[in-house]
């Protein structure tokens, strides 16, 4: 406090009594102020994702826009590439390698093309959210918002442009004899469990991504590695029949494998339940709760540490 004499000379008065003999962190506390840039608690983090739910959405639009904004086919590509790489596998593995024993042409063409662009979302979601920090470094230190906004818009992205292809793989499915019936509606709900496991994965990736920015030079050769053991290109019940049934069933509980499964069991006339794991449902439930959640607090708990350094 400051008072001015008769004479013009400032004088600076005491603080209150009740002020006195508190330390710095106890007076801020008294009077409502934080350090800035502090982590909230969980659920005022929880509120603030969805005050930001707009700029989200509109930012996911923005960057799925521009993506392939240089590019003479623009959105086009979103499913020109998956359908390529199945076109590959397809040459490779189907007709080279014979991994399509045990099937038919007209489930294993829509059995390999749904496997490609089931992958391809979980695989773009966790490339995108290793980037998601540390490639926006410019808006991280420049405003403030909830951190976990970045990694979520990504996997929004990528739900987007999945959603975009699910046209071309309806197409395909339908062209080799599987046709619309009450089962195709399984795949909302596995897409919305998978949503939640990707964007708990993105989550963790991001922070690490963080922390070590090389991480995005590693993740191709784990996504790889990832995706031949999925049962992308392959049945594995069928492949590994005469091997360890230990070994068949640690793959199809891999998580990339339940919710790929689960849509081919829901669009693919002829994919029966004995392609399944047992609790396939409990499975793809738990895997996107431990991650959806598990992710979400793993991210939060360094919330103030994101931007510095």
């Amino acid at each position: 406090m400051s008072d001015t004499t008769h004479d013009g000379a400032i004088t600076v008065s005491p603080p209150p009594s009740s002020d006195a003999g508190l330390s710095p962190a106890e007076l801020a506390a008294k009077h409502g102020l934080t350090v800035s840039g502090a982590r909230p608690g969980l659920t005022e983090y929880v509120r603030q994702l969805w005050g930001r739910r707009h700029f989200i959405l509109a930012f996911s639009q923005a960057k799925l826009t521009a993506q392939y904004s240089q590019a003479k086919l623009g959105q086009l590509w979103q499913v020109v590439t998956p359908l390529l790489n199945a076109l590959v596998y397809f040459l490779i593995f189907g007709l080279i390698i014979g991994a399509n024993r045990g099937m038919g042409t007209e489930i294993y063409v829509p059995f390999l093309v749904t496997g490609i662009f089931v992958f391809t979302f979980t695989q773009t979601s966790v490339m995108s959210g290793v980037r998601s920090i540390s490639g926006n470094l410019g808006l991280v230190r420049a405003l403030h918002f909830p951190r976990a906004s970045l990694p979520i818009s990504f996997s929004l992205q990528q739900l987007q442009q999945l959603l975009f292809s699910m046209v071309v793989l309806i197409a395909i499915v339908m062209a080799f004899g599987s046709y619309p019936s009450l089962s195709w509606l399984l795949v909302i709900p596995a897409l919305a469990l998978q949503f939640v496991f990707n964007t708990g994965l993105a989550m963790i990736m991001a922070r690490l991504g963080a922390k070590t920015p090389d991480l995005a030079q590693l993740m191709p050769f784990i996504m790889r590695t990832w995706l031949y053991a999925s049962g992308v290109m392959f049945s594995i019940p069928l492949m590994l029949k005469d091997k360890p049934a230990w070994i068949a069933d640690l793959l199809l509980y891999n998580p990339a494998a339940v919710y790929m499964d689960l849509i081919r069991f829901a669009l693919i006339d002829g994919y029966g339940s004995e392609y399944l794991p047992q609790h396939v449902w409990a499975t793809a439930l738990a895997w996107a709760l431990i991650f959806g959640v598990g992710g979400f607090v793993y991210f939060w708990k360094a919330e103030e540490r994101y931007g510095r350094g």
